[in-house]
């Protein structure tokens, strides 16, 4: 009932309602913020402290924001999105959108949940995103039917076999927050990000060669106060007959999202613990091991 009340409420008051959020949750509750200044120095070793400091009071004060403007966007009008939202190079997306299944990957930069809508209105193809469950049932049935709004059926990471095999033959769009952790005892690439040996899934390559469709890197921008710009550049295409398709599109997305970090690390989710754990000799032999960092350019059929 709370979010439903907020989601009538005017974008420019749930930005106040998102400073005293912030005030509480940073100054008062100190919510994760060992774990933050803790990546973030790991992340930037060669900046100052202050400027390390302000990189965290406004990555804070960004999720503030990107909460509210979330709530907002469970009721916000389509032409408002798009109006919000400006895709860069939208031509990429229409030159597959009717022909075969697209593989978008993204990260918990600036509001990823502003992206799946204004993607979905921007370009009228339903876009399913891949998500992991939230434990309050009443928070992710509501975060469930604002994904689905502009035709979207989001996909529980557990249930994505048996979606698309549902799907099978629909040209559709699949969305993945590829920046999370993999689990310990899931296949995984081990690259060299953000100065830590950082484990990626696997995962989208198994997608792309089941769909036969390309994998695209969405970078999405805050041009000012609820405005974002979004550019998107291709990882890889079929046809698919690379051994180590999965660390290339790895190597390449991760490549990708270390330039945008760095280029607005006050944007990206660092209470979010990528590395859960370290890298061990004795990996398991599932692990694809990358002797590459991710500075290099990609590789060959990697644009």
């Amino acid at each position: 009932m709370l979010l439903h009340l907020l989601a009538l409420t005017p974008l420019q008051l749930l930005y106040v309602y998102a400073d005293v959020l912030n005030f509480f949750v940073y100054r008062v509750f100190r919510w994760r913020l060992a774990l933050a200044r803790r990546n973030i120095a790991s992340a930037f070793p060669e900046l100052r402290l202050e400027e390390r400091e302000a990189i965290l009071r406004q990555s804070y004060r960004q999720m503030a924001r990107t909460l509210m403007e979330t709530i907002w966007a469970s009721r916000a009008p389509a032409a408002e999105l798009k109006r919000r939202v400006q895709f860069e190079n939208p031509e990429l997306i229409e030159r597959y959108r009717t022909k075969v299944s697209v593989v978008l990957l993204t990260a918990h930069v600036c509001n990823w949940e502003w992206l799946l809508l204004a993607a979905g209105a921007r370009f009228d193809v339903p876009i399913d995103a891949v998500y992991k469950p939230l434990r309050l049932k009443a928070v992710d049935g509501f975060t469930r039917a604002m994904r689905g709004r502009f035709g979207g059926q989001p996909i529980p990471i557990d249930h994505v076999l048996f979606e698309l095999l549902k799907r099978g033959g629909q040209a559709r769009a699949y969305g993945l927050l590829a920046d999370q952790t993999p689990l310990k005892q899931t296949p995984k690439h081990w690259i060299r990000f953000l100065n830590r040996d950082t484990a990626f899934f696997l995962g989208p390559e198994r997608l792309a060669r089941y769909l036969e469709g390309p994998v695209l890197y969405v970078e999405m921008k805050r041009a000012q106060l609820g405005h974002y710009r979004v550019h998107m550049q291709v990882l890889a295409e079929p046809p698919y007959d690379a051994p180590d398709l999965g660390a290339r599109i790895a190597e390449a997305y991760a490549s990708h999202l270390e330039a945008t970090i760095r280029a607005q690390p006050s944007d990206w989710m660092w209470i979010h613990n990528k590395w859960k754990y370290p890298r061990t000799l004795s990996a398991d032999a599932t692990d694809v091991a990358s002797s590459c960092r991710v500075a290099e350019p990609p590789r060959a059929e990697v644009q």
